[in-house]
């Protein structure tokens, strides 16, 4: 058992620096890629269900559309997004908030 060491020698934290000299970042930026790819992909989805909505909408006024209940689908379902999209921002502006409250 030559060379393991089970005890890791601690690194000074660089606060008022640069955070990318510490080696814990790629864990750090995969966690915030991760929470950002979540809230971007909920926009765009929020972004695309009103996008068919506007779609469907020009469709059924011009005459073209040919099965009216495709547009309240369409409209429950852009609805829903952004009740999702609307519940994602609270629970993380709730969870911020907590953060701000925790005494160090």
């Amino acid at each position: 058992m030559e060379g393991v060491s089970f005890i890791t020698p601690m690194q000074l934290w660089n606060i008022g620096g640069d955070l990318s000299q510490t080696q814990d970042m790629p864990t750090i930026n995969a966690e915030a890629s991760l929470f950002k790819d979540v809230f971007r992909n909920t926009i765009n989805q929020v972004k695309e269900t009103q996008a068919d909505v506007e779609y469907k909408q020009y469709l059924l006024s011009t005459g073209q559309l040919n099965d009216a209940h495709t547009l309240p689908i369409a409209e429950a379902k852009a609805s829903l997004s952004l009740d999702v999209l609307i519940t994602l921002r609270n629970k993380s502006l709730e969870a911020y908030n907590e953060l701000i409250k925790m005494n160090l």
